[in-house]
């Protein structure tokens, strides 16, 4: 690697540094998910925005609920669909108090909250 090429990896290191993750995830264009959802009250919407759940597990999720209230967040991987693994990923965004506030938004862009498409 030349000494140039050194420097402006290190120029780059350090202007990530200074301008701070959150600018440094919008740069990537990635997608950012900011609040909760009340998995004893959400909408299929609302649950249908959490990351990587698309509108079929948000009505596996309102099925069950429909049965079992849900008395911790950890009853999620009971759900069809919803292992340990992906219930470690939703976790920052569950839970059963409150209001769901949850708001997605792709970096880079509006600040408008954009709804996520589902997978089919």
């Amino acid at each position: 690697m030349s000494g140039r090429a050194v420097l402006v990896a290190w120029a780059m290191v350090l202007g990530l540094m200074l301008l701070g993750p959150g600018v440094a995830e919008a740069a990537k264009g990635r997608t950012q998910y900011t609040g909760v959802v009340n998995l004893n009250e959400a909408t299929r919407d609302e649950l249908d925005r959490l990351p990587g759940v698309g509108a079929k597990a948000a009505d596996r999720v309102l099925e069950h609920r429909q049965k079992r209230p849900f008395q911790r967040i950890e009853e999620l991987v009971r759900v069809k669909g919803f292992g340990k693994k992906k219930f470690k990923k939703l976790e920052p965004y569950l839970t059963l108090k409150g209001p769901t506030t949850l708001k997605v938004e792709k970096g880079g862009g509006s600040d408008a909250p954009k709804k996520k498409k589902s997978k089919h």
